[in-house]
């Protein structure tokens, strides 16, 4: 089985519609205004609505309070949230809504720990660790450290580009893969050639060991 493709970042509904046209499996919009690649609710709505049912609507959030989180619901109507800053399991779990939680790589980090707390249903996205940047760093993380046998969908993130993500497949066999700047020509700009290249990559890539 191919592992499924994630282009996050997404800024327009032109965008939207080539990624989709590429084969992207799951588009993400990031609803955080410190990010390059941000949009607010309104266009988050325009560009969900270009996006097909056999595509995956995700919203990237980052330690949004319980309102913003329920209007993003509400009006977006996304297929899942994507927390990615410092929420709480808790937090996370209120709303009764499936979500992918952002594991971003720290030093020390208990990656057992932080699965059985937050109990994300929809998977765990593993990133780069920045002291200051939730995610889009660009940078990659060893990979090494995940690991080799999982009970829940792993997406691999951080730094991801058309030339390395096979070899991110061959090694870490993740269920989707995530990539943002990998795949712009300059911040929230998707290049199509890049796009195109990068789904075409990941998914002729053969993992060395079964996807699970």
């Amino acid at each position: 089985m191919a592992v499924r493709v994630k282009i996050c970042g997404i800024t327009s509904p032109e965008q939207a519609i080539m990624a989709q046209q590429a084969g992207a499996d799951a588009l993400g919009l990031v609803i955080y205004a410190k990010s390059s690649r941000y949009v607010d609710i309104q266009r988050a709505a325009e560009i969900r609505a270009v996006i097909g049912p056999q595509t995956t609507a995700v919203v990237l959030l980052v330690n949004a309070d319980e309102a913003t989180v329920r209007q993003v619901i509400d009006q977006v109507q996304p297929d899942l949230i994507q927390f990615h800053g410092d929420e709480s399991p808790a937090f996370c779990q209120q709303f009764d809504f499936p979500f992918i939680r952002a594991i971003r790589m720290r030093e020390g980090l208990d990656i057992d720990a932080e699965v059985a707390a937050y109990r994300a249903d929809a998977g765990f996205l593993f990133d780069a660790w920045s002291e200051d940047q939730y995610g889009g760093t660009g940078h990659q993380f060893d990979w090494s450290r995940l690991p080799s046998s999982r009970d829940y969908p792993l997406i691999l993130a951080g730094g991801l580009t058309p030339d390395n993500v096979a070899s991110a497949v061959n090694l870490v066999a993740p269920d989707m893969v995530d990539v943002s700047g990998g795949v712009e020509s300059s911040p929230g700009v998707k290049d199509q050639c890049k796009v195109a290249t990068f789904i075409s990559n990941a998914k002729q890539a053969q993992p060395k060991s079964p996807i699970v």
